[in-house]
């Protein structure tokens, strides 16, 4: 097994220069909003990081709606296969 070829995240400093990029990134986004113009329908589109926040609240609940409400009506018995 020593012939194994190793992925590039199998080193963790590669983990953390993505997990610096993708910050970054975010940071520097949300500092060049408020020099975007947009075009809000709605008045709390004009919050200051309002679309960030809104995908990160909507991820959360369909992470929760997956396990409490979806999970349930999908899973087996534990022995569902067994004879």
């Amino acid at each position: 097994m020593a012939d194994e070829k190793k992925h590039i995240f199998d080193n963790p400093k590669n983990i953390q220069r993505v997990l610096y990029g993708l910050f970054g990134s975010l940071i520097l986004l949300l500092a060049l909003e408020p020099f975007v113009e947009k075009h809000p329908y709605f008045p709390w589109e004009n919050w200051p990081g309002f679309y960030a926040i809104f995908g990160f609240v909507a991820c959360v609940l369909l992470v929760l709606a997956a396990k409490y409400i979806l999970r349930p009506l999908v899973k087996r018995d534990e022995d569902y296969y067994d004879d």
